[in-house]
């Protein structure tokens, strides 16, 4: 059971990558946003503040590392922590601001600048959008660690060489099962041979002739 939780790196390759580049671009792109004229306020380019930390730069750290361990895992319950983490930075991105405002203290990340249009695309790819597909990457990441198939399981067990098919050992027979059992051999018993015999029916033979 315990071999069962080793996996290929490649479990988690596809969704490692893109989770590590929404990460950064969920902690980046309130900063270098601005150069596009694609932000939220403040409109100003690599500008602090505590909103952007909470809001959008601390999930996107943790979706950055949670990918980075999907990617890299090879043991199954590493990979699952580490989706579950990056889960939560996209469920804080796509409800982060709404539980913010109305249940704790924590500032606001701002409002989106621009016009009706430049809004709406900033308001999905900056939060909610983002976070949605963040949360789909995850989810999928984690079923891909949580199943176990024969592919897993062959893996798990160290490998052995198998004979030919048409080889087998020496004083073995191979069985209905695909085991081989040992031969016994019989011994049977010699002819006996009385001693003389031979030259009696020989004698025999010439007094008769």
């Amino acid at each position: 059971m315990t071999g069962t939780l080793r996996v290929r790196r490649t479990r988690g390759a596809l969704s490692g990558v893109l989770l590590v580049l929404l990460g950064l671009w969920g902690a980046l792109i309130p900063f270098i946003g601005p150069y596009f004229h694609y932000a939220y306020t403040p409109d100003k380019a690599w500008d602090y503040t505590s909103g952007r930390l909470w809001m959008e730069l601390l999930p996107g750290l943790a979706v950055l590392v949670g990918g980075i361990f999907v990617l890299a895992s090879r043991h199954r319950l590493v990979g699952v922590l580490a989706a579950w983490l990056a889960a939560a930075g996209g469920a804080w991105f796509a409800v982060g601001g709404l539980v913010a405002t109305r249940w704790t203290s924590l500032p606001s990340a701002g409002t989106p600048v621009g016009g009706p249009t430049r809004m709406v695309a900033e308001q999905i790819g900056f939060f909610v959008g983002l976070g949605v597909v963040i949360a789909f990457l995850a989810g999928l990441a984690m079923g891909r660690f949580t199943v176990v198939s024969a592919r897993d399981k062959a893996f798990a067990r160290p490998s052995e060489p198998e004979p030919a098919a048409d080889e087998t050992p020496a004083g073995e027979v191979p069985a209905a099962d695909g085991e081989t059992r040992p031969v016994r051999r019989l011994s049977l018993p010699r002819p006996l041979v009385r001693s003389g015999s031979g030259s009696s029916a020989g004698t025999g033979t010439d007094t008769a002739s």
